[in-house]
């Protein structure tokens, strides 16, 4: 492991030159109904499940922008392996591993980028490392706003999930894919999601319980294209969806949401655009920012929030 392990049991990660903390608490403050983690006094604290091991970590960035991660509530796990599992979670989180160099080339010749990697340079397209998590994300998120989806995954959340407390505070878990896939839609009936997605959530969880949907699987195949097929496949799962998880899930650099709304309302925030982006326009666009796709589409969101 890369990482040092202090006296005291905190673990250091040493991040690039171009990674930007502000930049990456910005967006994680985005939503103040954000279950999974919080954020305090440029502080984040969540809840990392390592198998059948529940840490709670407090993480911040020191002024040598080293990341330190403190175990709370003697959570800090005892074996080597898990404690790797941990700091691969959190370096996953924020795609700690990827040179952004080439796409910060391209993005400052770009004049639809410019701007956004002018006032969020040194943000990581922040992840979602678990598939489980990233499908519901994914599903819960179809044809409403952001702040709805916020509200029913807290719902979800808060129902299904389990939660570590600290100092007065629970800090959640997401809900496993096992526990879901043993429920029906009346079970979910009281949290504001409609039918359908009831029983696309159940339904993903019981291929995931059956062995049919793993991200080891996903992460087997050859190419984008295959596993975007693989997940179109899913009931409830469309090509929006599909490249969501691509993106912030198993980390194609290349996915592209290419009928996202915020994608489309950021070009015409930029442009000063009356119309939304035409598919031939998007189609050029992404001919333009080729193999940075993912970064140039969450640059874009960044500007509208």
């Amino acid at each position: 492991m890369k990482e040092v392990l202090e006296d005291n049991g905190n673990i250091i990660i040493n991040l690039p030159v171009d990674f930007n903390i502000k930049a990456n608490l910005g967006y994680l403050e985005r939503n103040k109904n954000e279950c999974m983690f919080e954020v305090e006094n440029e502080m984040i604290t969540r809840v990392i499940v390592i198998g059948e091991t529940q840490t709670l970590v407090k993480i911040y960035v020191n002024e040598q922008n080293q990341m330190i991660v403190t175990f709370l509530k003697n959570s800090r796990p005892q074996k080597r392996l898990e404690l790797e599992e941990v700091v691969k979670y959190i370096r996953e989180w924020f795609d700690l591993d990827r040179d952004l160099t080439p796409f910060y080339t391209m993005a400052k010749a770009d004049p639809l980028l410019l701007r956004p990697v002018n006032e969020f340079f040194g943000l990581r397209l922040i992840g979602v490392p678990d598939l489980f998590e990233a499908l519901c994300w994914g599903v819960l998120g179809q044809q409403i706003n952001l702040a709805f989806a916020y509200t029913l995954k807290s719902q979800f959340v808060e129902k299904f999930g389990d939660s570590i407390e600290w100092n007065g505070k629970n800090y959640w878990i997401f809900p496993t894919y096992e526990k879901i896939a043993k429920l029906t839609p009346v079970d979910l009936a009281d949290i504001k999601m409609t039918l359908k997605k009831s029983e696309y959530i159940i339904g993903i969880a019981q291929l995931m319980a059956r062995g049919e949907l793993s991200k080891d699987k996903l992460m087997k195949m050859e190419n984008l294209k295959e596993t975007e097929k693989s997940l179109i496949k899913i009931r409830g799962i469309g090509p929006w969806t599909a490249n969501y998880v691509l993106m912030r899930c198993l980390r194609y650099p290349s996915a592209y949401p290419i009928d996202d709304v915020g994608l489309h309302n950021a070009i015409k925030h930029l442009t000063k655009s009356e119309q939304k982006p035409s598919k031939e326009v998007l189609l050029k666009l992404a001919l333009r920012w080729e193999g940075w796709q993912a970064y140039a589409t969450f640059y874009l969101w960044r500007v509208l929030y």
